[in-house]
């Protein structure tokens, strides 16, 4: 579905990444884990065009989309979630969501998009209740359910998650980490950038460690979750 391939991006003068290539499989999780300023961010804006890269290639579905705007990788079924929770604060729950179908047009449109309102209700029943509420007044989990079910709106074939779980309580975070396996299980491919390491490897069938730019270390989740290095540096072991 993905073939990053020796990505380079940088900030002024400062290179944030120095040669990433990571490859994401058609139906598959793939978790990218490391430290705060590893580079995760900046990968996914690679990525999705929200920056240039001054080398590498980015291969999508078969499809070369390097210099592609953002826009068009949406409408080719690359979505993405942003790290921060970015609600329409001053929309109700309802028109954030119907805002996530914006690319798509056809004769049975309006029939399509009420079984996808009903499907993302079914996955958090509580944005049902609140449908009707101003997104700003959620609670932070509230609203990552939200963005989440925005993104699920415009029908991902490859949905990318930048650290779901931040700021959360535990409780929600098991929540969305749940709803992404069964996204998986739905058949759509899943890139992953997390923080919470051990919760990300659970549910992802391979991963990549970035460290200062960097793939420092890449392998099945069994393999990284076994590691030593991994243990010590990033699960307190």
């Amino acid at each position: 579905m993905l073939q990053a391939e020796s990505l380079h991006v940088s900030y002024g003068r400062f290179e944030v990444l120095k040669g990433v290539s990571i490859r994401v499989d058609r139906e598959e999780t793939i978790s990218v884990i490391g430290a705060n300023g590893a580079g995760k961010s900046t990968l996914v804006k690679a990525i999705t065009a929200f920056l240039p890269c001054k080398q590498g290639k980015i291969v999508y579905d078969g499809i070369n989309v390097m210099g592609f705007a953002p826009e068009k990788l949406v409408a080719m079924g690359m979505i993405q979630v942003f790290e921060g929770r970015r609600v329409f604060g001053r929309l109700s729950v309802f028109d954030n969501l119907l805002l996530g179908s914006y690319c798509h047009k056809g004769k049975n449109e309006k029939k399509q998009i009420q079984e996808d309102l009903e499907y993302i209700f079914g996955l958090f029943p509580i944005l049902r209740e609140r449908k009707n509420q101003l997104s700003g007044s959620l609670s932070g989990g509230e609203q990552q359910m939200l963005v989440v079910g925005r993104a699920l709106m415009g029908r991902p074939k490859f949905l990318i998650l930048d650290e779901p779980s931040l700021g959360l309580a535990p409780m929600v975070v098991k929540e969305i980490f749940e709803v992404i396996e069964r996204l998986h299980q739905r058949g759509i491919s899943i890139l992953l950038i997390e923080q919470n390491i051990h919760a990300a490897l659970q549910i992802s069938q391979r991963g990549y460690v970035l460290e200062n730019g960097r793939v420092f270390m890449e392998g099945r989740r069994e393999t990284l979750l076994l590691n030593d290095k991994i243990k010590q540096a990033y699960l307190g072991k």
